[in-house]
């Protein structure tokens, strides 16, 4: 028996919709690249993008344990000496609560240029709107 290898064109695409609110963002991160990665299907090949559309809704009320709140750090350097900026999560969910959803889930994805195509496949929504009702996302609980 030969193995099954997807090719790019064959492939077909579903559009998900996940709700974060109350859901903790390091198993909900999980949850999201399983689908953009598509590892759930049985057709998974790993040098051909497999993935599925993932919409996440309410993105600004994903939940967190402990004291990350105060604890989780996020870092960026804008390249000029001396220009370390410092953010916790309690700061980063009220300025841009998209992208800590966001930071998460690339973080949980493979390095290189299929997981930068497949990243661009998730759509996160701070509030309860969505503009992708026309694709007729399936809920996932």
């Amino acid at each position: 028996m030969k193995t099954y290898s997807a090719k790019p064109g064959e492939v077909e695409r579903k559009w998900y919709v996940i709700d974060a609110e109350g859901k903790t963002l390091g198993r909900l991160a999980t949850d999201i690249s399983v689908l953009l990665r598509g590892k759930n299907k049985p057709q998974y090949t790993p040098h051909v993008d497999t993935g599925d559309f993932v919409v996440v809704v309410n993105a600004g009320k994903v939940a967190v344990t402990g004291n990350k709140l105060e604890d989780k750090m996020y870092y960026r350097h804008t390249g000029r000496p001396g220009s370390l900026r410092v953010c916790s999560l309690q700061q980063m969910l009220k300025a841009r609560p998209t992208e800590v959803l966001r930071k998460a889930v690339k973080g949980m994805m493979p390095k290189n240029k299929l997981a930068a195509r497949q990243i661009n496949k998730l759509k996160i929504y701070a509030g309860p709107d969505h503009p992708h009702a026309a694709q007729r996302p399936e809920a996932i609980e």
